[in-house]
C-alpha cells in the first residue's frame, strides 16, 4: 500500500494502493501477484542495486587504492580555502557557464536503466518538476519529467509519478479545499519527502519544510513555463536535432565565458589563487611565488607596455605627439602600473602645458618606484613650473604650495 508513505486520511485509517493508483482498475490483485512474483530478487541483490546514492560503498578496488596513496592531500587542511561556495538557487545564470541537458539523452540509455537510476539517486530534499495527471481528494498525482536538485537525468520519457497527499498542499486561504486552487495539466515544482525503492513509489510536499536549507528560497507550487530549469529546456532543443554532446557545449554562450573556470572554482569552495592538485610534483608549496601565473602574466604585460614606450619615444622625438600619446595610454592599458608609461606620458604632458596631468603621472609614477630619478626630476620641474604659473596670476597661497611639494 502507500499507507506508509500517504499517512492516514480522515480518521487515520490508511488508503489502499489500489485507491492511489488511477490508471490501475480493480480486480488487478492477482495480476499483481503474479508480476511481483516473475520480478522477485533475493534481498542481497535488490539491495545492492538500489541503495541510496549516500549510503553506497566504494567497490572499484583501484578507486580504494587511489584513495589510500592520497589520503595526505585529499584530506589535507591546506586545501580548505576561505572561497563562498556558490549554491544553485532558483534562478540559473545560464551565461557563466555551459549549462548541458542530461548525458543520458546523447547516450541513447535504456528506459529500464534510466529509471533504476534515478530511483537510486533521488534523496528526500530533491527537487522535481512534473505536470500533475490527477486530482483526487486524498491529494493529487505529478507525472514528472526533471530535476531542478540533484542528480540531473532524462527521465521525461519514463512516466514516472509521484504522489502530493493533501497533508503536504498548503492552503491558499484559511477556507476552501487546498486542491482546489489546483487543475489536471498543471506545472509544479515540489520536493521529494519520501521514497520507496523497491516498489519505485515517491510522494512530494509543496511545504517549505521539505527543503534543504540551502535551497530554501526555491518556489514550489505551479510555476510557467518560462521557471523550469535551464537544462530541460536546451534538452527539448536537442532532441530533434541530431547534434553531438560537444557541439552542443561548444555552442553554450557560458563555455565561451572568460571567468567560467574561477566561476566554477567558486562553486566547488576552491580558491584559484592557491590552486590544490592530487600529483605531487604539481603541489603549490613547490613553486616560488614568481612561477605563477599572476607574475608571469605580470612581467610579461611589463614587456609589452615597454616597447609601446619605446615606440612613443621615437614618436616624440619626431615631434608626433598624437602618436606618442596613442602609445603611452596603450602601455598603460596593457599594464596600469607601468613607471615608464607614467614618466613619458607625463613629460609628454607637460610639454604640451597640461602641467597637473604631469603632475600626477609623475606623482603615481613614485608612487610605484620612489627611487626613479628621472620622475623625481621631472616632478621637481613641473611643480615649479606650474608654482610660477600661479605666481603670474597672484595666487599666491596656492603657488607657495607648489613650491613646498618641490623642495620636500
Amino acid at each position: 500500500t502507500w499507507g506508509p508513505l500517504v499517512g492516514g486520511v480522515g480518521g487515520g485509517e490508511q488508503l489502499p494502493f489500489s485507491a492511489l493508483e488511477p490508471s490501475q482498475s480493480e480486480g488487478t490483485s492477482d495480476h499483481m501477484q503474479s508480476s511481483c512474483a516473475s520480478s522477485y530478487m533475493d534481498p542481497q541483490d535488490w539491495q545492492v542495486t538500489l541503495l541510496p546514492r549516500k549510503e553506497r560503498g566504494i567497490e572499484n578496488i583501484e578507486i580504494q587504492q587511489f584513495i589510500s596513496k592520497k589520503a595526505d592531500l585529499l584530506f589535507s587542511q591546506s586545501w580548505k580555502t576561505n572561497v563562498t561556495i556558490v549554491k544553485d538557487g532558483n534562478e540559473e545564470n545560464e551565461n557563466c557557464y555551459a549549462i548541458m541537458p542530461p548525458l543520458e539523452q546523447f547516450m541513447e540509455i535504456p528506459g529500464a536503466e534510466r529509471r533504476e537510476l534515478f530511483f537510486r539517486d533521488i534523496e528526500r530534499g530533491d527537487i522535481v518538476i512534473g505536470r500533475i495527471s490527477s486530482i483526487r481528494e486524498f491529494g493529487f498525482f505529478v507525472v514528472l519529467f526533471c530535476l531542478r536538485s540533484g542528480v540531473v537525468r532524462d527521465i521525461a520519457d519514463l512516466e514516472i509519478t509521484a504522489l502530493c497527499p493533501l497533508r503536504d498542499v498548503p492552503p491558499q486561504s484559511s477556507h476552501g479545499d487546498p486542491l482546489s486552487y489546483y487543475q489536471n495539466g498543471d506545472l509544479i515544482q515540489a520536493a521529494i519527502k519520501d521514497i520507496d525503492r523497491y516498489h519505485e513509489k515517491l510522494s512530494v510536499s509543496l511545504h517549505k519544510s521539505a527543503l534543504s536549507p540551502s535551497l530554501a528560497n526555491t518556489k514550489l507550487g505551479v510555476i510557467s513555463s518560462e521557471d523550469l530549469p535551464v537544462h530541460y529546456r536546451r534538452s527539448i532543443d536537442v532532441a530533434s536535432s541530431l547534434e553531438t554532446y560537444e557541439k552542443v557545449l561548444h555552442n553554450s554562450l557560458g563555455f565561451a565565458n572568460p571567468a567560467v573556470v574561477e566561476f566554477l572554482g567558486s562553486k566547488l569552495g576552491l580558491d584559484e589563487s592557491s590552486p590544490p592538485s592530487l600529483m605531487r610534483g604539481l603541489q603549490s608549496k613547490n613553486f616560488n611565488e614568481e612561477d605563477f601565473a599572476v607574475a608571469l602574466r605580470k612581467r610579461q604585460s611589463a614587456s609589452w607596455a615597454l616597447k609601446c614606450v619605446k615606440i612613443g619615444v621615437d614618436y616624440f622625438k619626431e615631434g608626433r605627439h598624437v602618436d606618442a600619446m596613442n602609445e603611452y595610454n596603450k602601455a598603460l592599458e596593457i599594464d596600469a602600473q607601468n613607471v615608464e608609461a607614467l614618466v613619458a606620458r607625463g613629460a609628454l604632458y607637460a610639454t604640451k602645458g597640461s602641467l597637473n596631468k604631469a603632475i600626477e603621472d609623475f606623482e603615481i609614477a613614485l608612487e610605484q618606484c620612489p627611487t626613479h630619478r628621472n620622475a623625481r626630476k621631472y616632478l621637481c620641474q613641473t611643480l615649479v613650473e606650474r608654482g610660477g604659473q600661479l605666481e603670474e596670476e597672484e595666487k599666491l597661497l596656492n603657488a607657495e604650495s607648489y613650491y613646498k611639494k618641490a623642495l620636500n
